[in-house]
């Protein structure tokens, strides 16, 4: 009786671990399950990252038409074959209502060259809406020109953009809508930053800061007009109101009109800008900022400009616009 009932226990007890074993491997194989589903949903929803920035998400049905929509003043100089993608490109975005070509080479644009352009806006608007095309001739070779006042302009918003950066159309309609939220700041996609220099010995000398700074303190206070939202009546300020020694600057140092067009809307505003997060992809290879001294230059600029204001407009903030719909933890 005795060996009939140890039998039992040891049955019984033998059961129990088989099954607490069973349950710890079907927790282990649910929890298996779980980080593969979420890494397939995750792959899934982020592909077009791996895509390049011609995605579906940049297709005319994505968005509704935000608004009055934008205008774009693409500033280029002899680099055709990058106008010609960067034009093919952001025709695609939804908000866009008109492209302003900044010119200001010798020679006028070829027919060739407006006729391709058009031909290819176009074809990827697919006929659903027109967008304007325009050359702004200029006389003379000056980066003050792509801050010119553009008569006849429908839209409030601007986006001045290089012809040698490419984001996201998806990019670029959420920043236009943060935009709209603060109508009066400049909205872009590079910031950089400035501090007081105290090896000068000076309170009011201040170095200019590039990315890795901007990376290194979470700091900023300019979007770079490479990649920015701004009213059109900052266009007009520009043009009218700017001191005329400082464009004179800008002219012969073939330097820091963003600079200037940031110090323009800080003291206007006294208002930091808003940098957006975005996916940039660089699709020249030469610029200005390539060359050597650049930063030594930007420094000159800044405090060039400080004296010129008779103080130092640029706000500092650490606020960063992120669209949570594309981000993994918000």
């Amino acid at each position: 009786m005795r060996g009939t009932l140890l039998a039992n226990r040891r049955g019984v007890q033998r059961f129990r671990q088989l099954a607490i074993t069973a349950a710890k491997s079907s927790k282990i194989k649910l929890l298996l399950f779980c980080c593969i589903a979420f890494t397939l949903l995750v792959v899934a929803t982020r592909a077009s990252d791996y895509m390049g920035w011609t995605n579906h998400s940049d297709s005319l049905d994505q968005f509704p038409l935000p608004g009055k929509g934008y205008a774009i003043v693409m500033n280029t100089w002899r680099r055709y074959d990058l106008l010609k993608q960067s034009i093919s490109h952001y025709s695609s975005c939804a908000g866009l209502k008109s492209i302003h070509i900044v010119w200001s080479e010798p020679n006028p644009p070829s027919d060739s060259l407006s006729k391709f352009l058009n031909h290819v806006i176009e074809l990827k608007t697919k006929g659903l809406k027109k967008i304007e095309l325009s050359f702004d001739i200029n006389e003379k070779d000056s980066l003050n020109n792509r801050f010119k006042e553009i008569p006849g302009l429908k839209t409030d918003a601007v986006f001045s953009i290089d012809d040698d950066v490419i984001f996201p159309c998806s990019s670029v309609e959420f920043a236009f809508k943060v935009w709209q939220s603060a109508p009066d700041a400049m909205v872009g996609f590079v910031p950089r930053a400035h501090w007081v220099d105290k090896s000068q010995g000076k309170t009011d000398y201040y170095k200019y800061g590039g990315w890795w700074s901007v990376w290194w303190t979470g700091t900023y206070s300019m979007v770079l007009s490479k990649a920015a939202f701004f009213h059109k009546k900052y266009l007009r300020l520009y043009s009218n109101e700017m001191p005329a020694s400082i464009k004179e600057f800008v002219t012969k140092n073939r330097n820091c009109e963003d600079i200037a067009m940031s110090f323009l809307v800080a003291n206007a505003t006294v208002a930091p800008p808003i940098w957006v997060k975005g996916k940039i992809f660089e699709i020249g290879s030469t610029g200005i900022s390539t060359m050597g001294g650049h930063s030594e230059k930007r420094t000159r600029c800044v405090n060039r400009f400080v004296a010129e204001f008779g103080r130092m407009p640029l706000v500092p903030t650490t606020v960063k616009a992120v669209d949570s719909r594309n981000a993994w933890f918000w």
